[in-house]
């Protein structure tokens, strides 16, 4: 069916049954390379006095005859000069400079995402849900000569240097010198002299991406030059504050980049906006016996169905493990995948098919997933600024090509997909989860988080400073322990205007009842930057808003905010209901549905929306079901109905309610 006009969006707000996927033994095998711990900072590692690291890069830019301006935008593209107090990044990079040293970080692994827990990746109930499954299992640690070298950039910087590898490690001044260094033996490399002048380092500044390909290499220099044009200051998560001016007229060598020797990304149909270095790695199209197929559903998008969503996932796993597994036809699947060392990014599905994904069939049969490198309770197995910008072009493309809104209602965490009925409410996911910069990265898909209304505004959209807020978490590395201090964008949310006060209860996740937790995998009673909610009452330094059918408080101070003022439409149960149901997926009726084609119920989740509450409106939409139970995609059908569905910010999730159950206002 063709996709029909006359449901844009109404808000101008800013199969048979599924096997346990046979990874144990061949990814196995593969070694599982990387799965970094839940690293807490180094003990030993170096704080730098207030306004010495600008001083350490000009003294290591000089000591190796780099221009300070390439230094200082190589770094900001790795880690935005911040230390992460010692700790690695998810792929073992430490400090300013992104020395990677993967063994060194290397602990025991865990499970990718979608092999944990009980979230069936397909989220379709047409084909009995997956039961967990079995992870695969740890790999031995590899010796320090089999891993890429990209991986092992602390070991040379320490060679060149001469400074031991403890020390780049821990003392931020010993690795912007180590990153020096590499840069410097790059330059003399290629024959090229150490020039002043900044454009003669384009392809030094490609080698230090470690990327083994030549358009990686070349996206990554051109970011680094991007950041040298435009210049850039910002305080560090140290309270140092660097700053770098603006170049606009530079004109890098970009022909350097072809003496490097690198390889050719994969040819292939890949769909990426041209800013960005894609390569072709496709996910399998397979059956393999008893009536059961994988990984994914073949379609027609957006002829058949609208694609209205983006959603943002973490991998629970390395690069070299999340290749393995979307290739795996008794895996699950998904669009893209994007690596934290480079941004380099793979596509595997076609945009017109189907991925399992985000364990909910309604999302996954409208939407794009985007698996990134890194790990939810690792808070400071940091992301690289090169792969939150290659992700924001990516996303900005796709926004582009398909009418997607750039708002947290459609550019989805997969910690705000709904479960689809009651019984799939805890089993779903939750990352990328609260370390997941959504303020930085909504700045750089160009839709930066801002005011939209004045102080009596009946909506606010949640925006704290992510460097300075920092609650408490637990569970990071052990059930009940706290997790390291670091920036979140995500608030907590208690049932009176007090830090002391209980906080809300999600009855979906816990059914008997009991309270929320500070648990970092707990979004009962959490809203995420970005979200967008109907204000129910402000008091002093607190603000309430409509949350899960209740009223939720966070910590709101006029001087420090949370949040911030917006207009938007919103919605409430019209009159004469005193409460209307809630749904985690928009079906058609009963009587839209075809012979042949089995009816989907359309189960309300345990939450009410109830009289005089008011929730922010996304998507209007009619009840839609993709019918795609089998191997051979001739019989897959697109049920359309006349119901229509509103979307809404619901709770830390977003949901779904009948438009005839509901009035809209402007809030």
């Amino acid at each position: 069916m063709l996709r029909s006009t006359s449901y844009r969006r109404v808000s101008p707000l800013p199969r048979s049954p599924r096997r346990v996927p046979r990874v144990a033994g061949a990814v196995a095998s593969a070694a599982l390379l990387l799965p970094l711990l839940s690293a807490a900072p180094s003990a030993v590692a170096e704080v730098p006095e207030a306004g010495t690291l600008q001083g350490q890069f000009a003294r290591a830019a000089a000591h190796h005859g780099v221009p300070e301006s390439v230094l200082l935008a190589v770094s900001y593209l790795q880690s935005r000069w911040d230390t992460h107090g010692g700790a690695p990044s998810v792929t073992g990079g430490y400090g300013p400079m992104h020395l990677t040293d993967a063994v060194t970080a290397l602990a025991e692994s865990t499970a990718p995402h979608h092999s944990d827990g009980e979230e069936d990746g397909r989220g379709d109930s047409s084909r009995p849900a997956r039961t967990a499954a079995d992870a695969p299992a740890s790999a031995a640690v590899p010796a320090s000569e089999a891993l890429p070298g990209r991986l092992r950039t602390l070991e040379r910087a320490s060679a060149l240097s001469g400074i031991p590898a403890e020390e780049l490690r821990d003392s931020t001044a010993a690795n912007i010198e180590g990153g020096a260094a590499l840069l410097a033996a790059a330059q003399r490399e290629a024959g090229l002299p150490a020039s002043a002048d900044p454009a003669e380092w384009y392809g030094a500044v490609a080698r230090y991406s470690g990327a083994d390909d030549s358009a990686t290499a070349a996206t990554y220099a051109n970011d680094v030059f991007d950041v040298i044009r435009t210049g850039e200051s910002r305080t560090t998560d140290s309270g140092q504050r660097v700053s770098l001016p603006a170049v606009p007229a530079v004109a890098p060598a970009t022909e350097q980049v072809d003496a490097l020797g690198l390889r050719r990304p994969a040819a292939g149909p890949v769909e990426c906006p041209r800013s960005v270095a894609c390569e072709w790695i496709p996910a399998p199209y397979e059956e393999f016996g008893d009536g059961d197929y994988g990984n994914h559903d073949k379609a027609d998008r957006p002829s058949s169905q609208s694609i209205d969503y983006i959603v943002v996932h973490d991998t629970e796993a390395t690069w070299d493990v999340t290749l393995k597994l979307v290739q795996d036809p008794t895996y699950v699947s998904w669009q893209y995948s994007l690596r934290s060392s480079d941004g380099h990014i793979a596509q595997h599905l076609p945009l017109k098919d189907v991925g399992w994904h985000a364990g909910n069939w309604f999302v996954n049969a409208k939407s794009v997933g985007l698996e990134h490198e890194g790990f939810l309770t690792s808070p400071d197995s940091w992301y690289t600024e090169a792969m939150y910008r290659t992700s924001a072009r990516l996303v900005r493309y796709l926004a582009q090509r398909y009418d997607i809104l750039l708002d947290r209602q459609h550019i989805l965490g997969h910690d705000t997909v709904p479960g689809t009925v009651t019984s799939t409410i805890r089993g779903m996911h939750t990352d990328p989860g609260p370390y997941w910069d959504w303020a930085h990265y909504f700045k750089l898909l160009g839709r930066p988080i801002t005011p939209s209304a004045g102080p009596h505004a009946g909506v606010v959209t949640i925006r704290p400073d992510y460097s300075a807020h920092q609650p408490v978490y637990t569970g990071c590395v052990k059930a009940g322990e706290v997790c390291a201090p670091h920036g979140s964008g995500a608030v907590r949310l208690h049932t009176a205007p007090s830090a002391d006060a209980p906080l809300v209860k999600d009855i979906g996740l816990r059914p008997g009842g009991q309270d929320s937790t500070t648990g970092v995998n707990d979004t009962g009673a959490r809203a995420s930057t970005g979200q967008s909610f109907a204000v129910a009452e402000r008091r002093g330094e607190w603000t309430a808003i409509w949350y899960l059918g209740q009223k939720a408080w966070f910590h709101n101070p006029g001087k420090e905010p949370a949040a911030v003022n917006a207009r938007g439409l919103v919605l409430t149960p019209r009159e004469g209901l005193t409460e209307v149901p809630v749904y985690g997926r928009a079906y058609p009726e009963a009587s839209a549905y075809p012979a042949g084609v089995p009816v989907q119920a359309v189960s309300p989740l345990p939450y009410k929306l109830l009289a005089g509450q008011r929730y922010v409106v996304g998507d209007r939409t009619p009840g839609e079901y993709y019918f795609a139970p089998v191997f051979d995609s001739s019989g897959h059908t697109v049920v359309r109905g006349q119901e229509e569905y509103y979307q809404i910010q619901f709770g830390h999730r977003v949901a779904f309610v009948k438009a005839s159950d509901v009035r809209v206002s402007q809030g």
